[in-house]
């Protein structure tokens, strides 16, 4: 690809810890043809790192990437991705990656940089100082031992208010595989701290003074920000809201628009009473309150406002002010993060008093989100905590650990619902004390492991939400049917794909979503209701492409998949149609090269096929569909023994999911037999020099004949 003229920063900055060298590359020349994100962290890892690279052996490589539309107007831009070989996934390490929102993202572009490819490991502990060309490995042993408060305080106070700090907390130093890296106080990356650790890598620390160039003209660039502006939800892209108003043609209970006309930010001084028009584009961070809408009305009492990335008029991470938690706990009064971040406390507790959107779950919320948040722990979207429950109450921890170190956990607080019991669990899991912390610290495999439980005691118990690998669910069944089940069969670790939640969850009613879906998917069969499925047919599988593609786009664009795509808007005169072709529009602008939908949505599809060959290349087999598109058992029962395509179950039928695997291998041009990529596949992505490696160690169809091979560029 010849070079860019905008929306790129240009460089990506290479420092090698082993030897000081830090060094540049050109961006467009080396990795435009991956946008950015994890796109680059892939190809990086395809290229220098071999088959067999262990997650914390110096050869393994962290790689920090945004993408072109980073550090842009773009709504939600404030996104980085954090490539490397994922500890947590079981039985073997295998590509993964982290995302982050918070300033980072934009921070590092406006000091010239794209990514940031980290080598090799520091003989002691360091951090990076980067103000725009100055780039510094500087002495990190005073900040070692500390939180990332601490650490992002002190590196602070060194650069000036205006920079963002990454940084690891002690999990990450002890290299425990479920650590965070994490920036702007609450926006982390899971499962890449204790690499980060392992490289003797405290924290980034980053300062730019440039901007990012825009190549298109400027009053169309202005314009689509407005248009996009307008089709914009609340959180997770809901379009309607939540409440009956004679603003809305259509509400929606499930929905994450809760900003009703008459709530209070309670909390904020003064309060602040949301009024007005529910769709004015000068008040969209007034129709997301996850604080709220996760642990109820009482949450927006203390609701001081929400904040968020760059860019960002959503703003999901709710800043709370809980003022019992300083002196029952001694921590601070303010709180801020979403979703499994917001509910790291509460979640390790099967009950507590007062219920779970009661006064002491929100003093739970604190607790774990104070702990975790800086000592870096990762929760494994919830799955630490319901492994930790399932092993207390299926008795297993009692033969697992010995009495004493039994003994010494304070179960009773546990039993009675007390935040106090935080303040043991978390930091023992964190800092890998004692047997119990160290296997919970290692993730779910662990478990399987250290202590020969088998994996099928979990993916045999719906209440585990254990999916495979190590990793649970993600958006699965419960939302979508055979898309949720197929996404969640393609990645090493959870799937991380909102595209195809996001709009099955967008609130409107089913008619209106099959209009938009035969719009995009070429039939209204595209989309079922939750709960009420249909059999498997190949709209659904065209489906579960678009969302996998739209996500490896995102994540490789710089944009919130978290939040996007805005196929479906709050727009009653569009029809509540949104914009398919928002994401190619923006990527032209930018860069001036005009690419169309279809054209991006190639790259998109390149990105995540790339990740698919890594994925074959490191487990040293091509027979995906055995050995790595799993499906748990409990997917195929139910409780009450409901029949599959029965309303009011998600219980899928086995022939049906071996059809819809069908179907997807299909429209993605694979193998269907092995669920592999054809070397015509690599060839059509522009990745012919992967498919021949792959051939080259019989990895592709037709040169393996079954199911193993070698491994290109393995280790002994």
């Amino acid at each position: 690809m010849a070079a860019a003229t905008g929306g790129f920063a240009g460089k990506v900055l290479r420092v090698d810890l082993s030897t000081g060298k830090i060094s540049t590359q050109d961006t467009v020349e080396k990795y435009g043809d991956m946008l950015g994100g994890t796109g680059m962290g892939y190809r990086v890892l395809w290229d220098e790192v071999p088959a067999g690279t262990g997650p914390f052996d110096p050869a393994n490589k962290l790689v920090f990437a945004t993408g072109v539309l980073a550090g842009t107007g773009v709504p939600c831009n404030g996104r980085t991705a954090v490539t490397t070989i994922f500890p947590t996934v079981w039985p073997k390490a295998l590509v993964g990656s982290g995302h982050m929102g918070g300033q980072f993202a934009a921070k590092l572009k406006y000091a010239g940089y794209d990514g940031i490819i980290i080598e090799g490991r520091a003989d002691r502990p360091v951090w990076l100082f980067i103000r725009n060309s100055r780039v510094e490995i500087r002495d990190a042993s005073r900040l070692w031992g500390s939180g990332i408060r601490r650490a992002t305080l002190e590196i602070s106070q060194e650069m000036g208010a205006d920079c963002a700090v990454a940084a690891i907390g002690q999990a990450g130093e002890k290299l425990a595989p479920m650590a965070i890296v994490a920036n702007s106080v609450s926006h982390s990356a899971g499962g890449v701290g204790g690499v980060m650790g392992s490289k003797n890598l405290k924290a980034i620390g980053v300062q730019g003074s440039g901007a990012v160039h825009i190549a298109g003209d400027k009053s169309e660039w202005e314009k689509l920000v407005k248009f996009h502006l307008s089709i914009l939800g609340a959180n997770n892209q809901h379009v309607v809201p939540s409440f009956p108003t004679p603003q809305s043609e259509y509400y929606n209970p499930g929905s994450r628009w809760v900003g009703e006309p008459g709530k209070r930010w309670g909390a904020a001084e003064p309060p602040i009473e949301i009024t007005g028009n529910i769709y004015d584009l000068n008040r969209i961070a007034f129709r997301t309150n996850s604080a709220a809408f996760f642990l109820g009305d009482n949450a927006w009492k203390h609701t001081v406002r929400g904040n968020g990335c760059t860019a960002c008029p959503i703003r999901c991470h709710t800043i709370v002010k809980v003022p019992s938690v300083a002196a029952k706990y001694g921590i601070k009064e303010m709180g801020q993060n979403t979703c499994t971040g917001l509910l790291f406390g509460r979640s390790f507790f099967k009950k507590l008093p007062g219920g779970l959107k009661g006064q002491t779950a929100l003093e739970a919320c604190m607790v774990g989100m104070h702990l975790a948040d800086d000592l870096g722990l990762w929760c494994n979207y919830g799955q630490l905590q319901r492994d930790l429950m399932k092993l207390y109450h299926d008795g297993l921890l009692k033969t697992k650990i010995g009495s004493d170190e039994y003994a010494s956990i304070p179960w009773d607080k546990y039993e009675a619902g007390d935040p106090d019991f935080l303040f043991d669990i978390i930091p023992r899991i964190a800092e890998r004390k004692g047997e119990l912390g160290h296997v919970l610290s290692l993730g779910t495999g662990g478990i399987f492991s250290k202590w020969g439980v088998p994996e099928e005691s979990w993916t045999k118990d719906h209440a585990s939400l254990y999916w495979k690998m190590g990793h649970p669910k993600h958006h699965a069944n419960e939302d979508d049917g055979q898309c949720g089940v197929i996404i969640n069969t393609q990645y090493n670790r959870d799937s991380q794909c909102h595209s195809h939640c996001n709009f099955v969850r967008n609130g409107l009613p089913l008619a209106v979503q099959k209009k938009l879906a035969e719009d995009i998917w070429g039939s209204a069969d595209a989309v079922d209701a939750a709960g009420n499925y249909t059999p498997m047919n190949a709209a659904k599988a065209r489906r579960a492409r678009w969302s996998l593609v739209r996500k490896e786009l995102h994540d490789s664009l710089g944009l919130c998949n978290w939040m996007g795509p805005w196929v479906a808007s709050p727009l009653k005169e569009r029809g509540y149609s949104g914009d398919d072709s928002l994401e190619s529009k923006f990527y032209s602008l930018a860069t001036g090269r005009k690419t169309d939908r279809a054209e991006l949505d190639l790259i998109g599809e390149r990105i995540f096929t790339l990740h698919r060959a890594l994925t074959i290349r490191d487990m040293g087999r091509a027979d995906m569909r055995a050995a790595h598109d799993l499906v748990p058992e409990w997917v195929y029962h139910d409780k009450g023994d409901t029949p599959p395509f029965t309303k009011g179950t998600i219980r899928m039928e086995q022939a049906d999911i071996a059809r819809a695997m069908d179907l997807f291998y299909e429209v993605m041009g694979w193998d269907k037999a092995l669920g592999a990529p054809t070397m015509e596949s690599y060839a059509r992505l522009g990745l012919a020099d992967v498919g021949k490696g792959l051939q080259a160690a019989k990895l592709t169809p037709g040169s393996t004949g079954g199911s193993t091979g070698g491994t290109p560029g393995s280790k002994g």
